[in-house]
């Protein structure tokens, strides 16, 4: 994918500039783990975390609500973990990871398919028995086996405890019964879509905040981007008519950010090879990242 012509004015810098490629100590670190092959469906996502990388040319480094300029702030990026994929992949991420949290305030993580959930948590702690996780997915990610659609229970079974992860947009008709009852009997905060449509979504992050951040307990988000509608992110191939809005995620992420007990957040399920032509999908994704980026700026 070849980098968008856009018009040079020193006076609109672009946000890709803000990223050093050095792998010194900053606040925020980006970093790809294009993980692909374990999918249920056949996925390009491998592709995507290099769009959200042009994406961000699109974009400006000032938050007009926030009143914030990002220039000043300190972001590197870590490049891609190569070939993420299997057990040999999972012991790249591993090393990758490692030394993340000393080094940076916040590591955002754009994948790959939602796979990278359970790789790159696992590897950020060591010990999963007190950290939280918030999802905004339409899918409880609960299957048996070793795929995008079983990081969640892969976690809870390498010892991330149940009441400590909090579900949001959880859709009807994209979980079976049998894994539903699996996410409530393992204890899952689950506040669905139909929920979504009586609450705010800063109201409902706080909620997840204070349940997955309980006693101070550091958190892992992970977005993965079919929790939005279907026309916002054609890119995401399991995204269902009915999902939240772009603008709620991007609400949501900032909200996220902005709390010093978030740790780590993943950006995932986006195939950039199946975006419409306007790349509206890897460009929310783009968005998602300074959104984030402000949250952190924010604390």
């Amino acid at each position: 994918m070849s980098p968008p012509e856009l018009p040079d004015d020193p006076k609109w810098v672009r946000a890709n500039t803000l990223f050093s490629t050095s792998d010194g100590r900053a606040d925020f670190a980006l970093i790809g783990v294009p993980a692909h092959e374990s999918s249920i469906s056949q996925s390009n996502a491998h592709l995507t975390p290099a769009a959200i990388r042009l994406a961000l040319a699109r974009y400006s480094t000032f938050s007009t609500s926030a009143t914030m300029d990002l220039i000043g702030n300190t972001f590197v990026d870590l490049g891609d973990v190569e070939n993420p994929d299997g057990i040999k992949g999972f012991a790249r991420v591993k090393a990758a990871a490692h030394g993340l949290l000393d080094a940076h305030k916040l590591v955002v993580v754009l994948g790959g398919d939602n796979s990278i959930t359970y790789s790159v948590a696992s590897a950020l702690w060591s010990d999963l028995s007190n950290i939280g996780l918030i999802t905004f997915d339409a899918h409880h990610d609960v299957r048996d086996g070793q795929s995008n659609g079983s990081p969640i229970w892969q976690l809870i079974q390498t010892g991330l405890p149940g009441k400590n992860i909090v579900q949001i947009g959880i859709a009807d008709f994209a979980n079976s019964a049998q894994y539903s009852a699996r996410a409530k009997d393992n204890g899952i905060t689950v506040i669905s879509r139909a929920e979504l449509r009586m609450r705010s979504i800063a109201d409902v992050v706080k909620s997840a905040l204070d349940i997955a951040g309980a006693d101070g307990r550091e958190i892992y988000v992970d977005l993965d981007v079919d929790v939005c509608d279907r026309s916002v992110v054609p890119a995401c191939p399991a995204a269902m008519p009915g999902g939240i809005s772009a603008d709620e995620l991007r609400q949501a992420t900032f909200l996220l950010a902005c709390d010093k007990r978030v740790r780590a957040i993943d950006i995932t399920e986006i195939d950039a090879n199946l975006d419409s032509p306007d790349q509206r999908t890897v460009r929310l994704a783009a968005l998602l990242v300074l959104e984030a980026a402000t949250g952190l700026a924010s604390r």
